[in-house]
């Protein structure tokens, strides 16, 4: 039985640890790049994304590269808080506290659980009906090929209205620091400590697709300089920025599956950063499709319970992902906005954990 995994991202790494720990002996990785690597800044690891990489093996190893991500809450652009997260009782309730880790750690862990024979880089696939294996993995992205060519009627990814900016501090951070995520009027910016003692954050703003800025440090020192520290200063500390427009897929597929290829992360469910689930639910297709796809199965009965397990839940997760956005980030109205930071006072603590619990507790 051989298996080609298209993508060599987390989604696709993951695939193919999955498929290989199933008994799967003959699993190749096809990235179209020349080099396998993670251009990303950084990513936060929820308690099920944790979860899936332990069931891989891998989880002690991301363990050791990641900083954990003890949440703090939610805060307004003058920092004042809007709700706070007890770390102790989300970890109490999840088994686990989040972790922050730079996308080129975790990526360089997959990779080194599997034989660099499996990996071939410089492989652009442009119609996956030509290769030749009993399972096809698309885990090709937003814009996925194989996607397009499985299901050629699908919408094609819509941007959101959103844009962001990503760094990585250049150097590990001394100053104070809280994590939270702070909204402003249609903007927020998160941080998110990493394990080698830099700080990732992410800053986003309403903006037409496209946007473009002569200088994108001092376009987002203008919009967020004047915020609440260490917001000022975690952007001087960052040389390289990160630009892009936020994309989703705008409709749900009818199923992650045709044929003998499944698609899985990004190519199936592309989904708005709001939850930070979009690695996480990458991680649980995979081991999903791992544990439904043992040797000497039919293909066809394994995709099925594949496509029955993972559909719902992840594209209820995306769904919910575009909500928040609505609510949060994308919110820009006064009124809208006050009674928005109202209602989140308002609500207990005890409620606002078991929201955020919600979709991050899974397990294998």
């Amino acid at each position: 039985m051989r298996a080609v995994v298209v993508g060599g991202g987390i989604g696709g790494l993951s695939a193919a640890i999955a498929l290989r720990r199933a008994g799967w002996d003959d699993v190749t990785v096809l990235e179209r790049a020349p080099a396998f690597g993670e251009v990303g800044a950084g990513i936060t690891l929820q308690a099920n994304a944790l979860a899936g990489l332990d069931a891989l093996g891998v989880g002690a190893a991301v363990r050791g590269r990641g900083g954990v991500d003890a949440p703090g809450g939610t805060r307004t652009p003058d920092g004042r808080w809007l709700a706070r997260i007890d770390a102790r009782r989300l970890e109490a309730a999840l088994g686990t506290n989040a972790l922050g880790i730079h996308r080129a750690d975790l990526h360089a862990t997959l990779r080194a659980a599997l034989p660099a024979a499996a990996l071939r880089p410089g492989s652009p696939v442009t119609d996956p009906g030509e290769l030749d294996a009993d399972l096809v993995v698309g885990a090709d992205g937003i814009d996925s090929v194989v996607r397009r060519t499985v299901y050629p009627e699908a919408p094609a990814p819509a941007c959101v209205g959103t844009a962001a900016w990503r760094g990585v501090t250049d150097e590990p951070w001394r100053g104070e620091l809280t994590v939270a995520i702070t909204w402003g009027p249609g903007t927020e910016f998160g941080i998110v400590p990493l394990g080698d003692g830099r700080v990732y954050w992410f800053a986003a703003v309403l903006a037409p697709p496209g946007a473009k800025y002569d200088d994108h440090h001092a376009e987002v020192r203008r919009r967020f300089g004047h915020w609440h520290p260490p917001v000022g200063a975690l952007i001087d500390a960052t040389s390289t920025l990160l630009y892009h427009d936020l994309r989703h897929l705008p409709a749900p597929l009818p199923s992650y599956v045709r044929g003998r290829v499944a698609l899985l992360g990004d190519a199936a469910h592309a989904m708005t950063p709001n939850l930070g689930q979009g690695g996480a639910q990458a991680i649980e297709d995979a081991v999903v499709l791992g544990q439904v796809c043992r040797p000497g199965r039919p293909v066809a009965e394994a995709l099925a319970e594949y496509d029955a397990r993972r559909r719902p839940r992840s594209q209820a997760v995306a769904a919910a992902s575009y909500r928040i956005g609505r609510f949060g980030q994308q919110l820009r109205n006064p009124l809208a906005v006050a009674a928005r930071n109202a209602a989140v006072r308002l609500t207990p603590s005890s409620v606002a954990l078991r929201s955020m619990a919600r979709y991050a507790d899974w397990r294998p």
